[in-house]
């Protein structure tokens, strides 16, 4: 017997559509429009075309702003993924310590993004905070407000140190739905630490991992508020990214127009390269399965 589908619960969505066109479809629209216009203030706007769109696509700011947001992720990448596989691999799967080892990794996610940023800055300080302090004693002369290698080593640290917990938890996730069969099976056959994680571990992990590279390069490239915090930019324009430079651009220059047309390029930048990571890491997958 064949029953006439009711598509009436097609109206319980309609709220959620409505929230995300409100939240979402119409400030994007608002900065569409932005990015063709230019404007003088008391919200007279000029038409302008793709005028910005030229600009930015021209700019030597634009693209050494793109080129430090690029550096930034792929050190990130590079970092807290191998990091979170190592810690996940050496967390214990039973007893006690399980709990213990998801609460204290699970800690720093839960820390706002402004006070990482100040919790560095006061960690950092070679009078008072605990690394700048210790450095120097040791003859270190450590400075990340006037020392951009500096500056740039203390970024690194405060995000794999607020994110690589994320990548451990994910890999962690994925190590514990693995049988026991397939361990069994392995020792049966003698093979090393090795081979246990290339043939049986890392497959298991794949999704996982393609979520959590996701993610972190998303994140690592849209980084504003710790940053902006730590160094605010600096010293001079090294640690400058993207974000904070269209803040700087909007608000410092109010430079809404070419600020605008920024944001758009920004955003399919970024929307770009996560369907390259995502495409590159499934065909990777399926070759393997």
């Amino acid at each position: 017997m064949n029953k006439t589908p009711n598509n009436k619960a097609w109206f319980m969505v309609l709220p959620v559509l409505a929230l995300v066109a409100f939240s979402a479809v119409i400030p994007l629209m608002t900065v569409v429009n932005y990015s063709m216009q230019d404007t003088f203030g008391n919200n007279v706007f000029f038409w302008a075309g793709t005028e910005w769109f030229q600009e930015i696509l021209h700019s030597n700011r634009f693209w050494a702003a793109m080129g430090r947001n690029l550096a930034f992720s792929a050190i990130i990448l590079c970092i807290e993924v191998s990091l979170g596989i190592f810690i996940a691999l050496n967390m214990p799967r039973k007893g006690w310590g399980v709990p213990v080892c998801l609460v204290l990794m699970a800690l720093p996610l839960l820390i706002p993004f402004n006070v990482v940023g100040t919790i560095w800055q006061v960690f950092g300080r070679i009078d008072i905070g605990l690394l700048g302090r210790t450095l120097a004693e040791l003859g270190i002369a450590y400075n990340y407000v006037n020392n951009p290698v500096h500056a740039w080593i203390t970024i690194i640290l405060m995000d794999v140190w607020h994110w690589t917990s994320l990548v451990v938890l994910l890999c962690y996730a994925g190590l514990v739905s693995i049988p026991d069969a397939y361990y069994q099976a392995a020792k049966i056959d003698g093979a090393s630490r090795w081979a246990v994680f290339r043939y049986i571990q890392l497959p298991k992990m794949h999704r996982v991992l393609l979520i959590a590279i996701l993610l972190r390069f998303m994140d690592s490239f849209m980084i504003y508020t710790e940053p902006f915090v730590l160094t605010g930019g600096g010293p001079g324009n090294t640690t400058t990214f993207m974000s904070i430079d269209l803040v700087k651009l909007a608000i410092g220059e109010f430079n809404l127009g070419e600020a605008a047309a920024m944001s758009i390029v920004y955003f399919l930048i970024i929307l770009l390269m996560s369907w390259v990571f995502y495409t590159v890491m499934t065909n990777y997958g399926t070759e393997k399965r």
